[in-house]
């Protein structure tokens, strides 16, 4: 099985091992049963072969995720990769440190509900109330309707494989080229401001242009 011919930017993990297994002639009742074979198997290839991330983070990311650490800021990665997976992306990228909780492909069967169960979470623990600002950043149209969907702002980044038109046609709160653009940190440094400092900042990791690009 391949991922000739699936639309991998935006989805989620299980599903994009669903489309494999289905182009691969696999029955869809016996690929569901298999599905958390196959997931470890699909975690334990990435292991193996992830390389160092560091070099191929997206512009500005480690200097943003550093100053809302600073500013008390709550953060947490909501994204279509299996847990496992998701967090060595993090590790091998130098990232892992700024996140205090990730949301992750299997929990949930769309991007909405990963959102929504990412607030529920930070909720739960006391991060977020009715007068944080919640912004979720991400690279395509899914992560801007996910968090629209959810009440939440988005800052959408055009790091991935989606145009800077195409994700301003979806009307994102914010809409930049990448993480270094100075709107970026006004717009922040406002929101965190406004929050008292305790904004809910989650950043979505898309699937990029290079294997293992964060937004």
């Amino acid at each position: 099985a391949s991922t000739d011919g699936i639309p991998l930017h935006g989805m989620l993990d299980p599903d994009i091992l669903m489309r494999m297994m289905a182009n691969g002639g696999v029955p869809r009742r016996r690929a569901q049963a298999a599905m958390d074979r196959i997931c470890r198997s699909a975690e334990r290839y990435y292991f193996r072969h992830v390389p160092d991330l560091r070099r191929k983070t997206c512009p500005g990311v480690r200097r943003l995720l550093y100053r809302l650490r600073r500013k008390g800021a709550a953060t947490g990665l909501v994204t279509g990769n299996l847990t496992r997976i998701g967090w060595k992306k993090l590790e091998r990228a130098s990232l892992a440190q700024y996140f205090q909780f990730g949301i992750f492909g299997e929990i949930a069967p769309t991007r909405t509900e990963l959102v929504r169960l990412a607030l529920r979470y930070a909720q739960s623990h006391g991060w977020v109330n009715g007068q944080t600002r919640r912004v979720l950043i991400g690279d395509t149209p899914n992560d801007i309707e996910a968090a629209r969907a959810n009440g939440v702002e988005t800052v959408a980044v055009a790091t991935g494989l989606c145009s800077l038109r195409e994700l301003q046609a979806c009307s994102p709160t914010l809409c930049v080229r990448d993480l270094t653009d100075p709107v970026v940190r006004e717009w922040l440094k406002a929101a965190t401001a406004n929050a008292g400092g305790r904004a809910a900042i989650r950043a979505s990791a898309g699937k990029g242009k290079a294997p293992g690009r964060l937004p």
